[in-house]
């Protein structure tokens, strides 16, 4: 391996459904006002794929548009890594369904899971494919259609999720740009905090599990909170200390939008003031593992982060699991 070698993000690209279901929708549904979904979490509105859209089809135009964005051809793409919860089905993967749809034939396609941390772990494990020379066009990519597994009768968890993709392309960059380091981490022992009990091999579909709610997804909003807030905030503090830096030197942190609450909590806690902190939680709820992509996608285009800068990308999610990454940005 070429220890000098640097891989960055060259292109961005995200998709978003049509349809906006406010908090006022909301009340219409279930038990709930406005000013206590806004207060608690910070979300006015979230966005819902309809019936006929499935992951692979955000996806897709998701990464269209960040291969554009990166100047490449379909045919350029060598590797493709979708990270998501809400897969078509079991299998093919929705790589591999994306790569059908936007006629990526030179490319390897595999799925991950890591809920809401994957895109961070899509990022890390594309980074390592481009160093050791296997790949030189990763294309990764963040998409969930958590609507489909949200129980619209839980007023706990219904008011969190939005549906949505985000994708970025890996290429190497320019010595010192790009991906400064990565960090990821797991704890197994807490997983039953954040679950969708039913459809796997464990507690396969029935009418039993059906009747039960048991293909929703099943939170322990409290302990989640705090397990968000010390692992996002400790892995952010590690990884700059890492790379040689201080939180003085971060121009933006760009977090996994779940709660306004946590993301806060996080930057108080890296002394880290919340204007150099992106977030479009508003807008979109909780998309899992599509935030932190399009909330960089949007950010980028938005022209709030800029060629130079230092960011710091940091997750948590269901496993449960949590990864940050510092990146010089170099587009």
């Amino acid at each position: 391996m070429n220890k000098f070698l640097s891989v960055g993000i060259t292109g961005t690209g995200s998709c978003l459904p049509e349809k906006k279901l406010t908090n006022f929708d909301l009340e219409k549904m279930v038990d709930t006002t406005d000013e206590w979904i806004r207060t608690r979490t910070g979300i006015s509105e979230r966005r819902i794929a309809d019936n006929k859209t499935a992951t692979s089809d955000l996806a897709t135009e998701a990464a269209k548009i960040a291969i554009d964005d990166a100047g490449l051809l379909l045919e350029d793409i060598d590797l493709i890594i979708v990270a998501t919860a809400t897969p078509d089905m079991a299998f093919p993967s929705t790589a591999c369904i994306v790569q059908k749809n936007i006629g990526a034939k030179n490319a390897v396609a595999f799925d991950i899971e890591a809920a809401c941390s994957g895109f961070l772990y899509a990022l890390a494990i594309g980074e390592q494919f481009i160093k050791t020379g296997v790949y030189r066009n990763v294309l990764i990519i963040g998409a969930e259609t958590l609507s489909k597994i949200t129980n619209w009768k839980d007023r706990r968890t219904c008011v969190l999720f939005g549906d949505g993709a985000g994708a970025a392309v890996l290429q190497q960059v320019e010595g010192g740009l790009g991906i400064l380091s990565s960090s990821l981490g797991s704890d197994g022992f807490r997983g039953d905090y954040l679950t969708q009990p039913a459809g796997g091999s464990r507690m396969p579909a029935s009418i039993k599990t059906i009747l039960n709610d048991l293909h929703y997804i099943h939170m322990d909003g409290r302990e989640v909170f705090k397990f968000a807030v010390r692992a996002m905030s400790k892995s952010a503090l590690e990884i700059i200390k890492d790379v040689g830096y201080n939180i003085e030197d971060v121009d933006y942190m760009i977090p996994h939008q779940a709660n306004i609450r946590i993301i806060e909590a996080v930057a108080k806690k890296i002394n880290l003031t919340m204007d150099k902190v992106y977030v479009n939680l508003n807008d979109y709820g909780n998309m899992s593992v599509a935030s932190i992509p399009v909330a960089l996608d949007e950010a980028v285009k938005k022209g709030s982060v800029k060629a130079g800068d230092i960011i710091i990308l940091v997750a948590f999610g269901g496993g449960l699991t949590w990864g940050s990454s510092v990146i010089k940005w170099c587009k």
